[in-house]
Parts: C-alpha cells; sequence; structure tokens
C-alpha cells in the first residue's frame, strides 16, 4: 500500500518510518482494496508527557476511515491507531458485505 508521512514541526528518522510503513503494511491482509494512506506526525506542546500524536487517514475505494491517538511514544500511538482501523476496516467489511447481499437478493427477485 502506498502510504505518505509526514511530520509535523520535526523531522522523523529512518527508524520511525520504517516501522510506520511495517505497521501500515499489514493493513493489506485485512483488506486489499486500500488505495493509500496519509500518516500526520504532531508534537504538541504541552507539559504532559503523553504529547506524540498519530494520525491516519485510510483512502478506501468510497469511503475514508481515520484514526487518532496520543501517547508517550509515536510508536504506542501508531499502535493503537493501527488497531482501530483493523477494527474499522471489519465494520467497512461487514457493511459492504450487507448492501451486497440486499443488492444480490433484489436482482434475483426481479428474475
Amino acid at each position: 500500500m502506498k502510504i505518505r508521512v509526514q511530520s509535523i514541526h520535526f523531522t522523523a528518522d529512518k527508524r520511525l518510518l520504517e516501522f510506520i510503513q511495517k505497521k501500515a503494511d499489514k493493513l493489506d491482509v485485512f483488506f486489499d482494496q486500500i488505495i493509500s494512506g496519509e500518516v500526520y506526525l504532531k508534537l504538541e506542546n504541552v507539559e504532559d508527557e503523553a504529547n506524540k500524536i498519530t494520525e491516519i487517514k485510510l483512502l478506501l475505494p468510497g469511503n475514508q476511515l481515520f484514526a487518532k491517538y496520543q501517547c508517550k511514544t509515536f510508536e504506542e500511538a501508531t499502535d493503537l491507531a493501527i488497531e482501530s482501523l483493523i477494527k474499522q476496516i471489519g465494520k467497512h467489511k461487514q457493511k459492504k458485505n450487507a448492501v451486497d447481499k440486499t443488492v444480490l437478493s433484489s436482482l434475483v427477485e426481479e428474475e
């Protein structure tokens, strides 16, 4: 899957970028029709240790999925966002299958 990573107000190191790409590649196992993905890494200017934000947006045919997490590390936030997207993909597939079955049954009734 083609994924674009943007780090806002800092430069992400190569190891972090490879980690994100590896995690994002796992999404293809759950849904092979993902068109592209965008990852935004942000540092929030707060006193709290959990100041790292990962936002992931996936573009699917006819839909878009989004997850955002704030944690102590980008790796942890990325893991949580990927887990959330896996759940969202599951729900998307269920809805898509339900629609497909409805359309198919209506076509069969017409014949």
